[in-house]
């Protein structure tokens, strides 16, 4: 099979869909790797690494999707892109489609084969492709919030771990899954006093023995989302539901009656946002105030450590990428039940039931696609 890796062009996106490692992985294989020049090059990866590897350097993105049979990003294609995609060519990358019906109408008028990272699941019902940037944003978000709490950043001047005859900062994590426990591991480390709110009381249990009792573990109800919020120094938004847009958790009203200075750091952003007052920032523009709290809702939060997690990732994605080049898409959906879930778009159909509840469009099994 042909691949294509084009270059990102998200702002301030240095990751890469395909490392040198996983290139010279697929070229071992008897396939073929097309790159486009520069592609990882922010992160170290050189177009020379790439040639070494097996993979030939391509000038232009057009010639990449012009040719390429699997088309392997990180980021989800943007309009331009998205028509460059014809009939039968297979897109592998995130695309968190539920909030983005725009994306969702060109990929279906593409006729492309679109199979998404974020819905993809394992045989415990995890979510292996999504995990590895949970886990890196999870992290990020604590130091992010804590940069941001920082008076000349615009915060109330709050030290997370505290001073011996000051206490630490109250953090609140919203959600208990690897997002959320990232994040209350980073916090924890750096001597906060964290609450994490969960729906989940197997999860809270689990929690609560994992951080040997370090952490509050509270059962989320509308009540106890009010109260930590209104006490809390930083807030991170930690919520998922695979492939659908994120619940709004917090609302606008209460977000008014927070500490002014206080900063929410929104992880579900790529999935519409868990907060009323969220949209989505960028890097190089990663906050914006509302009612006196500090937001921060950049989209592609662990593009700010490109290189750990482009490797990361590819950690995660190379298996499932060459069961897709050895076989086919179809065959090799046909066969991985785990897999089968990451298709969202496959002839013109929305093919993820959480999707297309969320687009308020038709949903087609793939099953019934695929035969």
């Amino acid at each position: 099979m042909l691949i294509g890796v084009p270059k990102e062009i998200k702002n301030h996106e240095y990751r890469v869909g395909l490392t040198p490692a996983s290139v010279r992985e697929l070229v071992g294989r008897g396939h073929e790797v097309i790159v486009e020049t520069q592609a990882g090059a922010g992160i170290g990866f050189e177009d020379e690494a790439y040639v070494k590897a097996g993979a030939s350097i391509i000038d232009t993105p057009e010639e990449i999707f012009a040719t390429a049979e699997m088309v392997v990003k990180v980021k989800e294609p943007q309009p331009h892109e998205c028509r460059q995609l014809r009939e039968g060519q297979l897109l592998f990358t995130y695309l968190h489609l539920a909030a983005d019906p725009e994306q969702a109408r060109l990929l279906a008028e593409s006729g492309a084969t679109c199979i998404a990272y974020e819905t993809v699941v394992d045989r415990n019902g995890g979510l292996p492709l999504l995990a590895p940037m949970s886990e890196v944003a999870g992290r990020l978000s604590v130091q992010a919030g804590a940069y941001h709490l920082q008076k000349a950043q615009g915060g109330l001047g709050a030290l997370l771990g505290g001073v011996p005859g000051v206490a630490p900062a109250k953090v609140l994590v919203i959600g208990g899954g690897v997002v959320g426990t990232q994040a209350a591991t980073m916090a924890v480390g750096l001597g906060a006093d964290v609450t994490i709110l969960d729906r989940s009381l197997p999860r809270l249990r689990q929690l609560d023995t994992e951080f040997a009792g370090r952490v509050k573990c509270v059962y989320s109800s509308t009540e106890s989302i009010e109260q930590y919020a209104l006490e809390a120094d930083l807030v991170v938004g930690a919520v998922l539901i695979p492939g659908a847009a994120a619940p709004k958790l917090l609302s606008r009203e209460l977000i008014s009656r927070m500490k002014k200075g206080s900063v929410i750091v929104d992880v579900a952003i790529d999935q519409g946002g868990c907060f009323e007052t969220s949209k989505a920032t960028t890097h190089q523009e990663p906050t914006y105030v509302v009612d006196g709290v500090i937001h921060y809702c950049v989209a592609n939060m662990p593009g700010a450590v490109a290189r750990t997690s482009t490797m990361a990732l590819n950690n995660a994605t190379l298996p499932f990428a060459l069961a897709l080049a050895d076989l086919g898409a179809e065959e090799a959906l046909k066969r991985d039940a785990n897999l089968l879930p990451g298709l969202n778009i496959y002839k013109g159909q929305v093919t993820c039931e959480p999707v297309a509840q969320a687009l308020n469009t038709e949903f087609v099994a793939p099953a019934d696609l695929l035969g």
